[in-house]
């Protein structure tokens, strides 16, 4: 399994290079890409076509692949918000990482005006990286 820290740090990087995609689907014409779909990219090398033209089979895509989502909850656990949850089964809910940071990284909230920066959604990410770095440390 590729680390995890160094899968955040390349989602910056793609973030950096592509541009951060905030609108309806994961994918823009222009290249550019939700955060969970640059977290995806970054762990797997290659972007679906269905980022850019299907959002619920993008978030199985994104669902399915362990790697993305290990680094997906680390950004979600890194935000000072808690995940929304869904309800998989009558009384059995589970949070929902993928949504809360794609909706973090795209949307204003009450305490902000406006989505945060794309230099602030790299920040964060590099920010989720460092805490598993220094967990990792920890344990050794």
């Amino acid at each position: 399994m590729p680390d995890t820290a160094n899968i955040l740090r390349y989602t910056a990087r793609i973030i950096s290079e592509r541009g951060l995609h905030t609108g309806p689907q994961f994918a823009h014409p222009d290249g550019s890409l939700d955060i969970c779909a640059a977290i995806y990219l970054a762990a797997h090398g290659k972007q679906p076509d269905d980022f850019a033209t299907d959002e619920e089979r993008s978030t199985t895509f994104i669902e399915c692949s362990a790697d993305a989502m290990q680094a997906i909850q680390a950004v979600s656990a890194s935000l000072e918000t808690t995940p929304p949850v869904t309800e998989i089964t009558p009384g059995h809910e589970v949070p929902n990482h993928i949504e809360h940071v794609s909706n973090w990284a795209s949307r204003r909230t009450a305490f902000r005006r406006r989505p945060p920066t794309t230099a602030r959604v790299m920040y964060q990410l590099n920010v989720a990286a460092d805490a598993i770095d220094a967990q990792q440390t920890l344990a050794a």
